[in-house]
């Protein structure tokens, strides 16, 4: 799916039946975040709505797509992370509903709270781990501990088998693409200090970094990899980086995280941390 950069900056962007792209790109920061909008008959989901400052660049794109903010009435954060949260305060004066709630985790809501008061929160486990939608589309909640919060989860759209991962298959990306770039060799890459292509620009080495450096531990990182490769995954939504939209590549990202030898904690204690 090609975008053009003027696009990107004003635009949603359709990835999939109902899921709009709604982020924002600055080629300053290395680091690009990705809210998503799931719209179902007349009701709205925001997934991880963004940080204070792009508010603007986020409830744009959303009116865009012909929503009513109103419209939205559930905010899914999968952490608490200001990237994520930060926007809150703003989303819930835009929207205006009493029947607008949060779904997260009781570990998240604690510090969710700060960030505001005002909407009641929920545990996504009190859900018995799913939300549906009045239509019967149903989202599905599964808890990666540690990876990289206690209380962080994906969220899986079982019609579209799209897997919204939060900081999960994220990337630091000096050359940002909305969608994930790979090449043939990638699946055989074993070296990733050479490139098979010799291309300036790898992807994986932006990823692998990022999750040595985010997650916990290896540990925390295989044991979230089991549960999501559990799922059958069309397209994966990260929070960070690339959107993952092949079957194949999701299968090349995990076989690459599987291979890091040392990751957060265990990158510490092998020296190697920087």
């Amino acid at each position: 799916m090609g975008v053009d950069k003027i696009s990107l900056e004003k635009e949603p962007v359709k990835i999939a039946e109902g899921i709009y792209w709604v982020g924002y790109s600055d080629e300053n920061r290395g680091l690009h975040c990705n809210p998503y909008l799931i719209i179902e008959g007349e009701e709205a989901v925001l997934i991880d709505g963004g940080n204070r400052d792009d508010f603007s660049t986020v409830m744009l794109k959303i009116l865009r797509t012909g929503l009513v903010p109103s419209q939205i009435t559930r905010l899914i954060y999968q952490h608490y992370d200001p990237d994520l949260c930060g926007s809150l305060p703003q989303l819930e004066s835009i929207i205006n509903n009493d029947a607008l709630r949060i779904i997260s985790h009781a570990e998240n809501n604690v510090f969710i709270h700060y960030y505001s008061a005002k909407t009641k929160k929920l545990d996504y486990r009190q859900l018995n781990n799913h939300y549906d939608f009045a239509t019967g589309r149903r989202l599905e909640f599964y808890g990666t501990p540690y990876c990289h919060l206690p209380g962080s989860f994906v969220t899986y759209d079982t019609q579209t088998k799209t897997l919204f991962s939060s900081d999960l298959f994220g990337s630091f990306d000096d050359r940002w693409t909305l969608m994930l770039e790979l090449g043939e060799a990638c699946d055989e890459c074993r070296d990733r200090k050479k490139c098979l292509e010799n291309t300036a620009n790898c992807p994986i080495k932006g990823i692998v970094k990022f999750h040595q450096i985010i997650m916990t531990s290896n540990n925390a990182l295989t044991n979230a990899l089991d549960t999501i490769e559990k799922l059958d995954i069309e397209r994966i939504a990260t929070q960070h980086g690339s959107i993952i939209s092949t079957k194949e590549d999701v299968k090349t990202i995990i076989g690459h995280l599987r291979s890091i030898e040392n990751i957060g904690i265990d990158l510490l204690l092998a020296g190697e941390f920087i």
